[in-house]
């Protein structure tokens, strides 16, 4: 399994590249739900998203956490809430967001959440409803209590996501990636432009706040080619690699409806780079996204051993203002300047990425730093 570290972490915690969520898998017995997470955890999953499940989760994934609380992290959304039959729903309400929050703590049998999430901030009566309410003070407080380790929030839209970071508080962020929102090819949760949301991703990683992958099948939607809005299926390992490439992304949290989907989910560390390869959105790329740099290394093998995909996300990195980025360019063993222009990654790249010419500019523009 693959670990990711938390920036703001202070406790050096590390992140299973492959979480969990749990929306929807209240629909089989308490036995299998708790079957389910203890196999996540057994497998090396520590990342685990407890938004959307109903009430009926919270019991067994507490029985879980029995003796082995500080191996497993989780998010709580302040603002995720419970009726009475135990289904989901949002609210903005102060008092029923306090009630909801302390419940969830009690029923899970822990005094704290890793993360203590701001629920879906889509819109701006949704982040004025978050300010003027008191669900934003309310959860500094649960994180000045030591209720909350850090604070996050979840949005699918860029300009709110950038509002909440505006705030300077927060330390981790849920956002929808996947091929067709990024490429504009998605549903009214699709949001922003492919420049829009690659700057967003960018901004996370230069600021160190971390980014936990919500739908990144596109609802499922990705996985048959006739719902895909590309006309084409991709895979679930497909489509787990292309979220966990973009900057920023510290775990992709696709969700488990039952065991055996968790089965599946867990092939993926087992995948060869042939399986997770999503260079085939290339094929289907609008006009908005041609010649710019995915990170796919659908251009490999280079000759020199210049690891392309890599180089460009230091690259982009570093001009939006991630010094650590610099940073980590200048330690590779091969850089840009060992291009020869053979031209093998222009004539391999999907999206039509003038490489040759890139490696150039992006040597100059190290060596001038």
């Amino acid at each position: 399994m693959e670990y990711r570290k938390m920036p703001h972490g202070t406790r050096g915690e590390k992140f299973s590249a492959l979480g969990l969520g749990l929306g929807g898998i209240e629909k089989v017995s308490e036995e299998e739900i708790e079957k389910t997470v203890r196999k996540a955890i057994a497998s090396g999953i520590n990342f685990f998203d407890l938004c959307g499940g109903g009430a009926k989760i919270y019991a067994p994934v507490g029985r879980t956490l029995r003796g082995q609380r500080e191996k497993v992290y989780f998010q709580l959304h302040f603002g995720a809430v419970y009726n009475e039959e135990g289904a989901y729903g949002c609210s903005r309400d102060l008092k029923r967001v306090e009630e909801t929050f302390l419940w969830e703590l009690d029923a899970l049998g822990t005094d704290y959440a890793d993360f203590g999430f701001i629920h879906c901030v889509d819109t701006e009566k949704a982040f004025d409803n978050v300010m003027k309410n008191g669900i934003f003070e309310y959860a500094k407080e649960q994180k000045a209590r030591g209720r909350v380790r850090y604070l996050g929030f979840s949005s699918h839209t860029p300009s709110m996501a950038h509002r909440l970071l505006d705030t300077g508080v927060m330390d981790m962020m849920m956002f929808s990636i996947n091929p067709a929102y990024d490429l504009e090819q998605g549903d009214e949760l699709g949001i922003g432009s492919v420049s829009e949301r690659a700057e967003l991703f960018k901004r996370c990683e230069k600021e160190g706040v971390g980014i936990s992958v919500m739908k990144p099948f596109h609802g499922g939607k990705l996985l048959d080619a006739k719902t895909s809005p590309f006309k084409r299926e991709m895979t679930k390992f497909q489509c787990i690699q292309y979220a966990l490439d973009r900057p920023g992304v510290l775990s992709v949290v696709p969700g488990a409806q039952n065991y055996g989907e968790l089965l599946e989910l867990l092939e993926f560390e087992n995948a060869d780079p042939e399986e997770r390869d999503y260079s085939v959105i290339g094929r289907f790329t609008p006009a908005s996204a041609e010649g710019n740099c995915v990170y796919c290394n659908h251009c490999q093998p280079c000759p020199q051993n210049i690891n392309i995909g890599l180089i460009n996300k230091y690259y982009d990195l570093a001009v939006a203002g991630d010094k650590m980025a610099a940073d980590h360019y200048r330690e590779l063993a091969v850089k840009a300047n060992a291009c020869i222009r053979c031209g093998h990654c222009d004539e391999t790249c999907p999206f039509h990425v003038k490489q040759q010419d890139r490696m150039r500019e992006i040597a100059a523009y190290f060596a001038e730093k």
